[in-house]
């Protein structure tokens, strides 16, 4: 017989912005809390309301080089002059406990794990379709037009790497995704 346990593994999802990661990992979350989201390290400066820890890890340049040349991290890049990277024990440690533990990060961050940590399942979150994304991104009404055919040209590239995933869901209806996401995961 097989056991949720049997199961615990690392997860990692990615997604084009404006896909609606950030909000089915907080439905995921109220769904199983036993789910661990993975923090990042950053070496950029808090924003007002940030907790160390909690939302971030915030390092100096020195102490995040060094953990990048020590393999500290999964997986890190560099976006606006300031990294980011997944700090590796706290990932190792949670599953070693048999938490089922999971990635929030960008598709280059997602391909670095996949070379650090093959076992782990990868999930691509895509749109219904492109013009939904599209609303979704203006619907945030926070960037310039510049940065939104920024964001929807990246996305066009982005889309095209679903093939290099272990699944792909489609974030068409909150719920019912997130609950896709959970079974994918082997949390049901």
């Amino acid at each position: 017989m097989t056991s949720k346990k049997d199961f615990v593994r690392l997860s990692v999802i990615t997604g084009p912005s404006g896909v609606g990661k950030g909000t089915l990992v907080q439905k995921l979350r109220s769904l199983y809390p036993e789910v661990w989201i993975s923090v990042s390290a950053t070496t950029r400066a808090p924003r007002p309301g940030e907790i160390e820890g909690e939302n971030y890890f915030f390092l100096g340049n020195d102490r995040f080089k060094q953990l990048v040349d020590t393999g500290g991290f999964l997986e890190w890049a560099e976006f606006t002059g300031n990294c980011y990277g997944t700090p590796r024990r706290p990932v190792e440690e949670k599953l070693q406990m048999g938490r089922p533990v999971l990635l929030e990060i960008e598709l280059e961050g997602a391909r670095q794990v996949r070379k650090s940590f093959p076992e782990s399942f990868q999930i691509f979150v895509a749109p219904p379709h492109f013009d939904e994304l599209e609303r979704r991104i203006r619907g945030r009404a926070t960037d310039s037009e510049e940065a939104i055919q920024s964001r929807l040209d990246r996305a066009k590239e982005e889309l095209k790497a679903q093939k290099e995933f272990d699944a792909v869901v489609i974030n068409d209806e909150l719920d019912a995704t997130a609950t896709e996401l959970g079974q994918l995961m082997g949390l049901q």
